[in-house]
């Protein structure tokens, strides 16, 4: 479909903008994309229906909006943690399991979760929207660690032949575990739960990228 949004001019039409969209994200998970009324998103942001039309044509390039704005939010909040990660090699191991548990805070929040489960729901149906939502929200965060990796690596504290490939076994590592912990971000996880995840993970990690523990055949 043809997405649109009207520009935007004045302090009023950005004010009710952000109202429908707060309004929208709080339906949305709360009773899915189906069950979610144009109605009900208008009452709730305080504005009328055609308000909200006029910003987002419809309920579907609204829910579009609500999803790329999502998955931006936490990808920045996850970007400003690895970002804090020094290539000095310092207590590598120490640093590594600081990040990934700003990393993985951030993947628990519960709009984090329930906006994945939305994306997991309308994926087969609007299978475009889940590409945008990795670009705009995965894809930034292995951009950001791979250059942090890559940074630790050519000061011979990391032994890794590809940065983007090491950035996503290190996401996997330490968050892998959070869908089966948390249910889908339905329980909360247990601090030491958490704590196992993430030391597990990192350890892994270094095991495999550590320059103390490098594999036959490796480039030096």
């Amino acid at each position: 479909m043809n997405e649109r949004e009207l520009p935007m001019t004045g302090r009023g039409r950005i004010d009710k903008r952000a109202a429908i969209l707060d309004a929208a994200v709080r339906l949305f998970t709360r009773e899915g994309y189906a069950q979610a009324g144009i109605d009900a998103i208008a009452a709730a942001a305080g504005v009328a229906k055609p308000t909200l039309y006029n910003h987002f044509g419809d309920k579907e390039n609204l829910f579009r909006v609500v999803m790329r704005d999502g998955a931006e939010r936490t990808a920045n909040r996850i970007v400003a943690a690895l970002v804090s990660l020094p290539d000095d090699g310092e207590d590598l191991a120490g640093e590594l399991e600081r990040v990934a548990h700003r990393v993985v805070e951030c993947q628990l929040s519960d709009e984090g979760w329930a906006l994945q489960r939305l994306l997991y729901a309308e994926a087969s149906r609007l299978p475009d929207l889940y590409d945008q939502v990795v670009s705009r929200g995965s894809q930034p965060v292995l951009d950001v660690l791979a250059g942090r990796l890559s940074s630790l690596a050519n000061r011979g504290h990391l032994d890794l032949d590809d940065p983007s490939v090491a950035a996503s076994q290190f996401i996997a590592l330490v968050s892998g575990n959070l869908p089966g912990l948390s249910a889908l971000g339905t329980r909360p996880v247990a601090p030491s739960d958490l704590d196992a995840a993430v030391r597990t993970g990192v350890d892994t990690f270094l095991r495999a990228f550590g320059t103390t523990r490098r594999r036959p055949g490796r480039r030096a």
